[in-house]
């Protein structure tokens, strides 16, 4: 499959569903996601909504990434680490390098890179003292 532009919701689906095969196989992250996500259609939907909506100003995201991940890290016994986030960000940009080229595949990399540090930080916060 040739690299192309990045451009509507179609190719959003795309990303994400090649991206969490990956995480899914992961042999770090995997068990995290796996665990933790209980129906990964209903899942691959509510990404696509969250990132069409980072990436083509779509009002059709409604949740809070922070809380969810704060739930996560708690479901986790707080043993989240920022090399997850890493692994995680790691895999983002492969997956847009193998499927996708241009200005919006950059935003993607861009959005991810710094929504992976505020919601580790977020999620370090939230955590018990």
């Amino acid at each position: 499959m040739g690299k192309k532009l990045l451009r509507n919701r179609k190719d959003v689906h795309l990303l994400v569903t090649h991206f969490y095969g990956k995480i899914r196989e992961h042999a770090t992250l995997g068990p995290i996601f796996n665990i933790i996500i209980e129906d990964w259609d209903a899942h691959f939907e509510v990404l696509t909504n969250f990132w069409e909506s980072q990436l083509f100003l779509k009002r059709n995201y409604h949740n809070n990434p922070i809380k969810v991940h704060n739930e996560v890290d708690k479901k986790m016994e707080h043993m989240i680490k920022s090399e997850h986030f890493g692994m995680w960000l790691n895999l983002w940009f492969e997956t847009l390098d193998e499927l996708f080229e241009g200005e919006v595949a950059y935003i993607a990399k861009n959005r991810a890179q710094k929504m992976s540090s505020m919601l580790f930080i977020e999620m370090f916060k939230a955590r018990p003292k």
